[in-house]
């Protein structure tokens, strides 16, 4: 029977985790016997070893790195579906969209207008995040985000196009870049660009960036520079400038929500924030 209890991967990928049966039971709440006799059932069900017991030391086989790989991936999606049901019955039910400050493309304020115009809409709850908003879509803590393409990982998710966009490079007027009619990725080597929080981009030895404010801020200090779509230009400070970047590929806005999802007012949003996009010069 292939067939596994929510539990069973519980207490496998503690002690997956741990490589300690002790320390796993100590994390589960619970004493160390019955926990080694549930891995050793699983075991038994499945018909493969997951770990190697040598004397003290405990090690992954192959098939329990497998398996604790499914595990986090199953857990994570059971975790989320608490959360949105917990959200669902709440007296005060609201639709949570993650979104970074300010690369919404200027379509927000017509989209939340459009969908609060939508029979049964509910209260829009906005969480401003730079670098964690599919985190918080996969955790169940979003309803939906704004993100771009190409960069997150958007498996296990649906997704609408709503703005393509070209990018620029956003730096100080005094920069030797500044004035250029458009520059290439080349010219910015050895240039500090920002880190996103939760992402491990190489060559970007810049400051960590949390909000818009503080990036164009350290951006006016001559701290870094930033390769950002075009619409950023409305939001600038008066010591800025932006130069395209020719070889910089297109970024694309999209708005993201789990795969299956059945919520009525999930699905008012997503046909607002395709009207907009489809009006929009």
């Amino acid at each position: 029977m292939d067939r596994l209890e929510v539990r069973e991967l519980v207490y496998f990928a503690a002690v997956a985790q741990e490589l300690h049966f002790g320390r796993a039971a100590a994390r589960l709440g619970m004493t160390q016997p019955p926990l080694s006799r549930a891995v050793k059932q699983l075991e038994r069900r499945l018909g493969v070893a997951l770990l190697d017991r040598r004397g003290r030391r405990v090690v992954l086989t192959a098939a329990g790195a497998v398996l604790l790989r499914e595990s986090r991936t199953v857990l994570d999606v059971v975790s989320a579906a608490a959360r949105r049901t917990r959200r669902a019955g709440s007296p005060d039910p609201r639709l949570v969209l993650a979104v970074k400050p300010g690369s919404d493309g200027g379509l927000l304020p017509a989209m939340l207008d459009a969908y609060q115009a939508e029979p049964g809409a509910l209260p829009v709850e906005l969480v401003f995040s730079f670098g964690e908003r599919e985190l918080l879509l996969r955790e169940g803590r979003a309803d939906a985000a704004l993100l771009h393409r190409p960069h997150p990982d958007l498996s296990g998710l649906d997704t609408q196009d709503l703005l393509t966009e070209t990018q620029v490079l956003v730096i100080p007027r005094s920069h030797r870049l500044a004035g250029r009619p458009r520059v290439r990725l080349d010219d910015l080597a050895g240039e500090p660009l920002p880190r996103w929080p939760a992402a491990s981009e190489e060559g970007t030895h810049g400051p960590e960036v949390h909000d818009l404010g503080q990036l164009l801020h350290l951006i006016a200090l001559g701290r870094m520079v930033a390769v950002l779509p075009a619409s950023v230009r409305d939001q600038l400070r008066d010591d800025l400038v932006t130069v395209p970047v020719e070889d910089a590929e297109p970024t694309t806005l999209v708005l993201a929500w789990p795969e299956h999802a059945t919520s009525p007012a999930l699905a008012a949003f997503v046909r607002a924030a395709a009207a907009v996009a489809s009006a929009s010069p």
